[in-house]
């Protein structure tokens, strides 16, 4: 088996694990293989293993990369490509017309471009709002308190459907810090669930958890872990553009 094979598989065991520690069915949290910087040929390696939920950061080279493994004769399914990478104004319609998911709303204007750019071939366009949970300078995302109104305002937009909340706090020390911040993410996807707003009745994603913070998160109740280094490897970034 390849490495990127061995990884996935050890990934997949260790979200087993976690689940059943915390009284989860293990299918109730969904792997997500985050593939930015890496090249197509380490996306049909993880596909050739089973993995078909793709997320990217960086749209320019997400869709030049999904164009390339939509010729490709090895991908043995069609592919989950989810954006979960800041969304600028300028790159709404790329988002809209190639990405099944976006996990980074957190700006009604971004929500209605989306909506508005969304093919109508296409069905509609999945959609994560982000939330700042900690406060993080350095983090995008709306903050707790005005996530109400801007979940509202984006369920009635058309093409989009608003499938849950995403979350990518600041690095914690220790498991039980890292519990606490995840906890408070579940808090506010607790919250909009009761509150039973029109158009969110497939409002069922809370996607955080990434390598390093995956178990505190799958026991705070996590549907949605992105995982990068843990599948590909260390990255080697190249300056974007």
């Amino acid at each position: 088996m390849t490495t990127i094979t061995n990884n996935l598989q050890s990934v997949r065991e260790r979200i087993a694990r976690t689940c059943e520690a915390s009284g989860r069915a293990a299918d109730s949290v969904t792997l997500m293989a985050v593939s930015k910087t890496f090249g197509p040929e380490a996306v049909v390696q993880a596909a050739q293993a089973g993995q078909r939920i793709f997320g990217e950061n960086y749209i320019q080279e997400a869709v030049e990369k999904m164009a390339i493994l939509a010729q490709h004769a090895d991908v043995p399914h069609p592919l989950s490509w989810h954006c979960i990478g800041p969304i600028q104004s300028n790159k709404t319609r790329l988002v809209a017309g190639h990405f099944d998911w976006a996990h980074t709303v957190d700006r009604l204007k971004i929500a209605q471009r989306l909506s508005e750019q969304r093919p109508e071939h296409l069905p509609p366009l999945n959609i994560c709002i982000q939330v700042n949970m900690d406060g993080g300078l350095n983090k995008s995302g709306v903050a707790p308190q005005e996530l109400g109104d801007l979940v509202r305002e984006v369920a009635v937009l058309p093409r989009l459907v608003v499938r849950g909340l995403m979350s990518i706090p600041e690095p914690a020390p220790d498991f039980e810090a890292q519990y606490a911040v995840h906890m408070r993410a579940r808090e506010c996807f607790d919250v909009i669930a009761a509150q039973q707003i029109p158009g969110l009745e497939q409002f069922d994603t809370l996607s955080m958890g990434m390598t390093d913070d995956l178990d505190a998160a799958i026991r705070a109740g996590s549907t949605m872990v992105r995982v990068g280094s843990g599948i590909f490897g260390r990255r080697h970034y190249a300056q974007k553009v």
